[in-house]
């Protein structure tokens, strides 16, 4: 058992790992090459933008920026993936391809960087997604999350204007859509067993009703079968 957590634990880890390091990496590159690779960030409302969708994410501004993205990116992500290891790659997707198109669509004219709205999305799921299921593991987690992050909510408002707030809005927005719609996916509360001996109540007459059809359906047709298969071997008899 040990061994297996063990396992899942790296599963989950290794890859908002991976992704911290590739940020770092461009992040050391900014600072060695003293170019920053704003161009790759998302562009609203024009062709060359669009392809910031995918890459802004890995883009950062300064220092600053990335110290604050890379712990959030990577606890959330990590516990994305480790409670909803079923689904996580797809609530993944949809919060980055969601979040990016809608800044994309609506934000300023300005190139908006950063893993920020990932964060945003990923949270927002965390939290909305144990409230939806009503699982006890899963609201703590929920809880946890309103604890480190309940501050982050101020970032969705036009406050600051040197930050994407347009990032965070969507993200958000991205991550309560992603937790309505994969709320009958993933992990699910136990049933009590109450709730179990209800079916089972309301399943008994259907069980006993099929029952009966197939124990009625042998005798009805297996006479028909013979006294036709009688009646032709006399028929081919007489002709002899």
């Amino acid at each position: 058992m040990t061994t297996i957590n063990k396992k899942e634990i790296w599963r989950s880890i290794r890859y908002p790992m991976l992704f911290s390091i590739v940020i770092w990496l461009i992040e050391l590159n900014a600072q060695t090459g003293g170019q920053r690779w704003v161009w790759l960030g998302i562009r609203p409302r024009t062709l060359e933008g669009l392809f910031g969708i995918f890459s802004a994410p890995f883009i950062h501004g300064d220092l600053d920026h990335i110290l604050s993205n890379t712990l959030p990116i990577f606890l959330v992500g990590t516990g994305l993936i480790y409670f909803y290891r079923e689904i996580a790659w797809r609530v993944i997707g949809m919060i980055w391809l969601f979040t990016g198109f809608w800044v994309w669509l609506m934000a300023r004219p300005e190139s908006h960087i950063g893993a920020s709205g990932l964060i945003y999305g990923f949270v927002f799921f965390l939290f909305f997604s144990g409230l939806l299921r009503k699982d006890t593991r899963l609201m703590a987690v929920s809880m946890l999350i309103t604890f480190l992050y309940g501050s982050m909510v101020w970032g969705i408002l036009p406050v600051n204007q040197l930050i994407s707030w347009e990032s965070h809005l969507a993200g958000s927005v991205a991550g309560i859509f992603a937790a309505i719609y994969f709320r009958h996916e993933g992990p699910q509360r136990p049933k009590a067993q109450w709730e179990i001996d209800e079916e089972l109540e309301k399943n008994a007459p259907l069980v006993e009703e099929i029952s009966d059809e197939n124990i009625e359906s042998p005798t009805t047709t297996h006479p028909t079968v013979n006294i036709q298969y009688h009646y032709a071997e006399k028929q081919n008899s007489n002709n002899d």
